[in-house]
């Protein structure tokens, strides 16, 4: 189950978006808003809203903003309606993107998407055109100096696909998106709290980018990711620091 370490491009991908903090909690109750309406406001009954509010606990959104925004999205107050849209394109080099968005204006938000890749040198695809080269999981990843034989006992036994050591020492464990949960909760029972815990789109066929080209990509991502309406930006290149 030995692989390549992916630590330090997940920190420098993780890095990237706590420099963008300011959007936190703007992405947080959209995704709480859209949580609430598909599966209900009832916490207990809805997983996705509970790591919704997960997110909202780890930016210290108040509690009473979480309430307010789950009344808006389930009908109890009147909100504005946010819906789920997924955009594919090409960076630098031919790398897949996928991006994630929640908006109120489906107009602009394609307009907007579309602008930031043709400016900074990437193309809008078709829907389908690179999905194919991610994978929807659960993933956890913990820094080196874990305990790679504690992690993949738990982590197995809790439902986990597998557990993938890097050469670094770190440790990723991937999951179904449904087990997610119950494997974290597993794992931080057993005193294992990982890094990075999330359900994600894992690149399946990385594109390593150098010099220029990583520049230019990184200048790429930071424009999608500025954007109001996007919540997450997935892709598969890997760029030296």
């Amino acid at each position: 189950m030995a692989g390549h370490s992916k630590w330090a491009n997940i920190q420098h991908r993780k890095g990237r978006q706590d420099e963008k903090r300011g959007k936190a909690w703007t992405r947080v109750i959209r995704e709480i808003m859209v949580a609430a309406r598909l599966g209900g406001g009832d916490v207990s009954a809805n997983p996705r809203l509970r790591l919704a509010i997960e997110k909202a606990k780890a930016v210290n959104l108040p509690v009473e903003t979480v309430k307010r925004n789950i009344d808006k999205a389930t009908g109890n107050l009147e909100g504005v309606n946010y819906e789920e849209i997924r955009y594919e394109g090409y960076g630098i080099g031919g790398a897949a993107i996928i991006v994630d968005c929640m908006t109120d204006n489906r107009v602009r938000t394609v307009a907007e998407v579309r602008h930031a890749f043709s400016k900074y040198g990437g193309n809008m695809g078709s829907e389908g055109s690179v999905a194919f080269q991610f994978k929807h999981c659960g993933q956890l990843v913990f820094a080196p100096g874990a305990s790679e034989d504690k992690v993949m006992e738990v982590a197995l036994e809790a439902g986990a696909e597998d557990v993938i050591a890097g050469d670094d020492g770190s440790i990723e464990v991937l999951t179904p998106s449904t087990a997610f949960e119950a494997v974290k909760n597993a794992l931080e029972a057993a005193g294992l709290k990982a890094e990075i815990a999330e359900v994600t789109m894992r690149a399946e066929n990385p594109i390593e980018l150098t010099g220029e080209d990583a520049q230019r990509m990184q200048k790429l991502l930071d424009a999608i990711e500025e954007l109001d309406d996007v919540q997450d930006v997935y892709h598969n290149a890997e760029m030296a620091e």
